[in-house]
């Protein structure tokens, strides 16, 4: 029974993945008939005979369609648009590292981002630091810190007193 159930679940991932494989290709498909128009051949009637090495006429024909030319420019836009996808997400990791460990400075590496994105990359970086430090750590350390150093303070403080009423 677990191996028919293991089969059955890698065939709806293939599944899964050939279909939307298929809808990506209608929609490039969709895109390049739609695109076709803007990508008119104004090299068509160019003497094949001028070049030292052509593709033969069939390759030609192929190159030369609009619905080619469509297509490469739906596949450039989607390129495109993907490589933005991916520097948006490189862009955001302060961000969402910041949720994750549910950290209360969100909204300040969030604006950090923004300025590191249309600012200064430095902002990016503090948005970084920020977004990746350990808070708890760093907040018991600074306030063993002052916590020391108000002891130490107040004995020095103490023993100057001390001083100070048996000089009088």
């Amino acid at each position: 029974m677990k191996l028919l159930k293991k089969i059955a679940s890698v065939i709806f991932i293939i599944g899964k993945v050939l279909i939307k494989f298929l809808m990506f290709i209608a929609i490039m498909l969709v895109g390049a008939y739609f695109l076709a128009p803007l990508g008119k051949i104004n090299s068509k009637d160019i003497d094949m005979s001028l070049f030292s090495s052509t593709p033969n006429d069939a390759m030609m024909m192929f190159f030369q369609h609009e619905m080619f030319s469509g297509y490469l420019f739906a596949v450039t836009i989607a390129f495109i648009l993907f490589v933005a996808y991916l520097f948006w997400q490189i862009h955001e990791v302060a961000v969402h590292k910041a949720q994750e460990q549910k950290s209360t400075q969100i909204q300040l590496v969030f604006a950090l981002s923004l300025c590191g994105l249309f600012l200064h990359k430095a902002w990016w970086v503090v948005a970084i630091i920020i977004a990746f430090a350990n808070w708890s750590h760093i907040t018991d350390s600074i306030a063993r810190i002052i916590r020391n150093g108000l002891s130490d303070f107040s004995a020095a403080r103490r023993s100057d007193d001390a001083k100070a009423t048996a000089n009088n």
